[in-house]
């Protein structure tokens, strides 16, 4: 079902239009991280370019890339483009591979964030009227407080719920007779198996769902439509560039619109990072042209997706991004948690396992399951029961504070797995979310 723009005028922009704002605010953009960020200086000396050379989108590419990496070596304002007494707010991401990101907001950026993300409740159908109940958590997470600034920007009666505490949520739903609902699509899940187990499919008066901060397949979307009697939208976004809202999707269910305004995206060759045409399949790259405190150039998003510049049925002219169709990094996202092989691997050869170890990624009763299979080293398997059970405790709990989430570790007999005699296969993913078909 089609429904309105925030803002028209911008939404619906002529590409002339759009482009000639590009250009002004990225020209100004790389002018602002040059003279105000150490980094950007240094990196865009050492590429042989300077804010002279950039005049236009055209010269997006000679520009370097900025990876999480360095981000996170900045840590905590090496990357803060304003002086602090211009900062209002902060937020940052989950911190699971060791420093935090910090995204710093100006009022101006948080006005920005808004706004964008009452263009995505917009396009779900949300008008003043609506009652918004957003389940994303608040705090240092920037889901809640995101849907939050849309909501109040837009002018719809916000429930700041946050997440959890699935009996509150229901009595909300039905009590303030929420039309919108705004969580991550595997909690949707969970609460539409609840209603539906509780027979209160009835009680309900949702509209539509935004959902995102993790992938979701075809034949999920359509079972939370179906359980909660609900259109579902997709919302797309990253911390390091504000949060929710950096994409929406509209009631033609064919991409999600980027915010073209705000950001400039580009599909890259992850291995050479060469620029590829419109349609091929890359990794997504994002420049933000409208942030003061934390502006990115050319950020590697590692998320794999197309991009299609067709004018929408909708009548937006943004760029729409494809569904996320993969990773070129090794980073999986598990209850909404970013998890690389790579810390599991060190915390099982801390504990004294083998490296030879297999994670196994399910979806039971729509929540995530993360198993690990880790051989056991001769000297382990001589020893007692009571002992490897102790061990396999151990390695949960560490695997707990360095992940911050439960995994199940299964300890088994020396050459149990199998052998590789090439790349080695460390993680089985069964959840089906990265399938090529389906809407966004």
């Amino acid at each position: 079902m089609q429904h309105g723009c925030f803002r028209p005028e911008i939404e619906t922009a002529s590409r002339d239009e759009l482009t000639a704002l590009q250009n002004k605010r990225l020209v100004n953009t790389v002018k602002h991280c040059y003279e105000n960020v150490p980094y950007y200086k240094r990196a865009m000396n050492e590429k042989g370019v300077s804010p002279a050379d950039v005049h236009s989108v055209e010269d997006l590419w000679k520009l370097p890339f900025l990876s999480k990496e360095d981000l996170r070596l900045a840590y905590p304002d090496g990357m803060l483009a304003v002086p602090k007494r211009d900062v209002v707010r902060i937020h940052s991401t989950s911190g699971t591979t060791g420093k935090r990101v910090i995204a710093y907001y100006t009022q101006a950026d948080l006005d920005m964030w808004d706004d964008c993300c009452a263009r995505a409740l917009a396009a779900a159908g949300a008008t003043p009227d609506d009652v918004v109940q957003i389940c994303y958590g608040f705090g240092l997470f920037t889901g809640g407080a995101g849907i939050n600034g849309g909501s109040h920007k837009l002018g719809s009666m916000t429930i700041p719920m946050s997440s959890g505490n699935t009996d509150r949520q229901i009595q909300f739903l039905i009590d303030m007779q929420a039309t919108v609902i705004a969580c991550t699509p595997s909690y949707a899940a969970y609460l539409a198996e609840v209603v539906t187990e509780r027979g209160l499919q009835n009680k309900l008066h949702l509209k539509s769902g935004i959902f995102g901060a993790e992938a979701w397949s075809g034949e999920m979307r359509r079972d939370i439509e179906e359980k909660l009697g609900l259109e579902a939208f997709n919302i797309y976004g990253l911390t390091e560039m504000s949060g929710p809202g950096v994409a929406f999707e509209c009631g033609a269910h064919c991409g999600s619109h980027i915010q073209e305004d705000n950001f400039i995206a580009e599909i890259i060759d992850p291995d050479t990072g060469e620029v590829l045409p419109d349609g091929s399949e890359g990794e997504l790259v994002f420049t933000t042209i409208n942030k003061q405190a934390s502006p990115l150039i050319r950020y590697r998003t590692h998320d794999i997706c197309t991009l299609n510049r067709e004018k929408c049925a909708c009548g937006r002219t943004h760029v729409r991004m494809g569904k996320i169709l993969g990773r070129s990094d090794d980073m999986l996202i598990v209850k909404g948690v970013n998890v690389f092989p790579s810390q599991i691997e060190a915390v099982l050869i801390s504990r004294g396992c083998s490296s030879n170890y297999e994670i196994i990624v399910t979806r039971e009763n729509n929540s995530d399951v993360l198993d690990i299979n880790v051989e056991m080293t001769p000297e382990m398997f001589s020893d007692k029961l009571s002992s490897l059970s102790a061990m396999e405790k151990d390695i949960v709990a560490t695997l707990k504070s360095v992940l911050g989430i439960y995994a199940k570790v299964h300890l088994v007999a020396p050459t149990t797995l199998s052998r590789s005699e090439g790349k080695a296969v460390r993680v089985v993913d069964k959840r089906g979310l990265y399938e090529k078909t389906g809407r966004n």
